[in-house]
């Protein structure tokens, strides 16, 4: 297939200038569609790092940011986002999904290959792709050298002024014993100690560059640091340090002294979760973007938001010990148990005695968790699916959040949250059920932090803490918004459903120990699929649409196993892709549906 052109709105690392694909004849393309709040797009640009600085004399990286929020499709916000995640290459804003739509695209993230003649030579949707790319691009660069149509050198990025602040991108706060207050500085990949006033600085941990060192205040790293939370007294005693931070980009959790100003590694191994086991000595187990993190007693330790995967873990600082405590990594809104309930990238916390509040990002909610018999349910307080957001105050079923990221409990018990996408601060009471508005204006405001009796935001893409003024909440009336990713229309009945993984060249798919492939899929709602829902071995299936549905989503999870061919030790990878499909039900529909895992997409 040739590759249709980029067409969009803002051209951003450029200069300004807008880049056509005949400019790009003779080089690699790596087109790379992805969105700034979906985490496994996140991941993607740090598989790319390597890749980049391999082939940067063949690859020309392109990201298409194709924005699932309205607040994404901001210019301002999409500009803060390239500085913000440190994104080195042309990015292309295609905020009415034109270039999305042009290249078929169904998930976020997705990455398509255009070889240096202009044609389409490989499709892969989702994260872990990294080494099958490396190969793909390895052979474009040996077969066009061959014949002469490979072009090289040349570099179009044109990095965007940056502004010097004390702190850049900040996302959560926490007050200490003496009052002072620890940020997490993300931008910076460090944790700052500030006096009381919020203003003035104590001491910094973290060195500043990206990495995951362990040791003194000044020699160790950080990599997009998160959440952060202090222990009870009498465990940090037991345990040799007081703060745990979630090290979101380096897939760690990290202990700090405050005493002696030590930072160590407590939980994870630097590798990001795939597929392996999430259980077990917490130093030998991968962890997936940690971004918050809780001390909550009905638990017994420290809860972890798995923004990665779509799950909550539970680390015990005196055991050392870690493990799934919530959510099964199916991305999306269901209550009930916590073993059965979906998430959809929990990125913040507060916790009462009785229980955890949670703000869960991709599906605009505001949910809790809390003891329920022997175990622990979840409840959803605000929020309807992975699709709806706006700001809408009111009842609290009819009420609307956009991509909030952080949530305190105030004094009179009612819950503050950091509307992010919104930049606002809005209000649930628990007893009347009702939500409301107590602050507007802000740029991105990403945690919470009472202290001393006052409401500091952590605003984000302002650089700073904000105290919020708690005047007369307000009641807004907004409109409803849904994600404007195009639905895929099917028709009634029964369909042919199919996921297309081709191995990289110089591998198969590894059977040696059972079916090499994986295949799940669920409906929301889930009557939905009268037939073919559930877990099965084969990446094809007979699905059935059930009457008298017009519209929903297919929630899909696909993994496959590969091994190197022929190698007497080989590498294997497991690659993993969740998608959230949504559908409309029409006589004109198709009668297949095809998702692409990795490979070349058939025509």
């Amino acid at each position: 297939m040739r590759a249709p052109e980029l067409s969009g709105d803002v051209w951003l690392n450029t200069g300004g200038r807008p880049l056509k694909l005949a400019e790009l004849r003779g080089r690699i393309v790596l087109l790379d569609f992805w969105t700034s709040g979906c985490v496994n797009c996140l991941h993607v640009l740090d598989e790319l790092r390597p890749l980049e600085a391999e082939f940067a004399d063949v690859l020309v990286t392109v990201g298409v940011h194709s924005p699932k929020f309205l607040h994404e499709g901001e210019a301002a916000a999409i500009e803060s986002a390239v500085r913000r995640y440190e994104v080195h290459h042309p990015v292309l804003n295609d905020p009415e999904m034109e270039t999305w739509s042009q290249y078929a695209v169904k998930a976020w993230p997705t990455l398509v290959i255009v070889d240096p003649e202009g044609y389409v030579v490989h499709h892969a949707a989702g994260e872990g792709h990294g080494e099958a790319l490396r190969q793909v691009i390895a052979e474009l660069v040996k077969t066009h050298d061959a014949k002469g149509t490979l072009r090289r050198g040349g570099n179009l990025y044109v990095p965007a002024e940056e502004q010097r602040n004390e702190i850049r991108f900040p996302s959560k706060a926490v007050r200490t014993a003496e009052g002072r207050i620890l940020v997490a500085d993300t931008g910076h990949h460090s944790i700052v100690e500030f006096a009381s006033d919020g203003e003035t600085v104590v001491r910094r941990f973290g060195s500043g560059d990206r990495g995951s060192a362990d040791g003194a205040f000044d020699r160790a790293s950080f990599t997009e640091p998160a959440g952060i939370l202090l222990l009870p007294n009498e465990v940090a005693e037991k345990v040799g340090y007081h703060a745990v931070v979630a090290d979101t980009a380096g897939h760690l959790l990290r202990g700090i002294d405050l005493n002696i100003g030590k930072v160590s590694t407590v939980a994870g191994t630097s590798r990001q979760w795939r597929n392996g086991p999430d259980s077990g000595n917490a130093l030998d187990v991968d962890l997936t973007s940690p971004w918050d993190v809780v001390w909550w007693a009905p638990a017994g330790g420290v809860v972890v938001a798995m923004a990665g995967n779509h799950t909550l873990s539970l680390f015990d600082p005196l055991t050392g010990q870690i493990r799934r405590f919530a959510g099964t990594t199916v991305e999306g809104l269901r209550d009930g148990p916590v073993d059965e309930a979906f998430f959809a990238q929990t990125s913040g916390f507060a916790a009462t005695p009785e229980k955890l509040w949670l703000a869960d990002a991709e599906t605009s909610a505001l949910r809790w968790i809390e003891p329920d018999g022997e175990s622990f349910a979840v409840h959803t307080a605000v929020g309807v699916d992975l699709f709806s957001f706006g700001h809408s105050d009111g009842p609290a079923e009819d009420a609307l959040l956009q991509h909030p990221l952080g949530v305190a409990v105030l004094d009179d018990d009612t819950i503050a949250i950091a509307d992010t996408y919104n930049g606002a601060i809005r209000r649930y009471d628990p007893l009347t059920r009702v939500v409301s508005t107590i602050a507007t204006g802000l740029a991105e405001p990403s945690g919470l932090l009472l202290h001393e009796g006052v409401l500091l935001a952590v605003e984000s893409a302002g650089h700073r803490l904000v105290p919020v003024e708690m005047g007369a909440p307000t009641n807004v009336s907004g409109d409803a918004h849904a994600v404007r990713r195009p639905p895929t229309v099917l028709a009634p009945g029964e369909l042919d459903f199919s996921v297309v993984f081709t191995p990289p060249p110089g591998e198969k798919l590894d059977d040696r120990y059972g079916p090499s492939t994986r295949l799940e899929i669920r409906a929301s709602p889930p009557e939905l699929l009268a037939e073919g829902s559930g877990v099965g071995t084969h990446l094809t299936r007979r699905i059935r649409l059930a009457d008298g549905f017009t519209e929903g989503v297919l929630q899909v999870v696909a993994q496959a196993a590969s091994c190197d061919n022929g190698a007497e030790h080989p590498v294997c990878r497991v690659t993993r892709q969740d998608w959230g499909v949504p559908v409309r039900v029409s006589g004109d529909g198709e009668g297949a549906l095809q998702l692409v895992m990795a490979g070349a997409p058939s025509q």
